[in-house]
């Protein structure tokens, strides 16, 4: 009898044994059990609601990616995690987290003008679905912040997409809205002018785990301005005024 190939083999133990068995016959049995791991995460936080919890009681992740280019559609990587917690109001940096990962593409010359990550740097570092099993672990059932979130989103949902099939269940909040909301009318609001506004010391920027940290500080300011506004006592309040606004 002829034995299946790959995807005969793989749906034949699907069919007898289940989900976990298939796709460990195909990715191996390290890679399954950090896939198992990120889509029993994302499951677990479609069980959560933040939207009561109180603005001084929120715990939160504060990310970043640094990337190959714009558009993971055409074949750009995430090089880069960088995350950091925030609770009660102050930036907790040992709790943090930062990896590179290996691309399995050369970054181009000017991101890693950008970035300052070679080549040689990713090279020996781990693969996406390793670092995202850990960043998703890192991050448990927090709500997420970003500066400029979209290119962020757009690459985490690929990317837990292509590992584990699985997208992105997480709250995100962007300081992008948060600022047009509370400096209304500036000319642009990417990061180096928000932190030089709001007298945020500038470090090494375009590292995953700097901008992080930058991104935390900005987001601590922004939640004390909000403190002081009559009816925004909860993040659903923040929420609600931001989708009528």
């Amino acid at each position: 009898m002829k034995e299946p190939n790959g995807v005969g083999r793989m749906w034949n133990l699907y069919r007898t044994g289940g989900f976990t068995p298939a796709i460990a016959s195909m990715l191996g049995s390290q890679n399954a059990q950090h896939m198992a791991q990120i889509r029993n995460m994302n499951r677990e936080q479609r069980r959560t609601s933040a939207l009561d919890a109180t603005l001084e009681s929120l715990e939160i992740v504060v990310f970043d990616l640094e990337t190959t280019g714009f558009s993971p559609n055409n074949g750009d990587e995430i090089i880069s995690f960088g995350a950091v917690s925030v609770r009660g109001g102050e930036v907790i940096e040992e709790e943090s987290f930062y990896s590179l990962v290996n691309p399995k593409r050369n970054i181009p010359p000017n991101i890693s003008e950008l970035t300052g990550i070679s080549n040689e740097m990713v090279k020996d570092a781990p693969d996406l679905i390793q670092v995202l099993s850990s960043f998703m672990s890192f991050i448990g059932k927090r709500i997420l912040v970003a500066h400029a979130s979209g290119h962020d989103k757009q690459f985490l949902n690929q990317a837990l997409w292509r590992t584990s099939k699985t997208n992105l269940n997480h709250r995100v909040i962007d300081t992008i809205m948060l600022a047009k909301w509370l400096e209304p009318g500036l000319p642009q609001y990417d990061l180096d002018t928000l932190l030089l506004r709001n007298d945020i010391p500038i470090t090494n920027r375009h590292h995953a785990l700097e901008d992080s940290i930058m991104t935390a500080k900005l987001w601590n300011i922004y939640m004390d301005k909000i403190s002081l506004k009559k009816n925004i006592v909860t993040l659903g309040d923040v929420y609600a005024y931001l989708s009528q606004h």
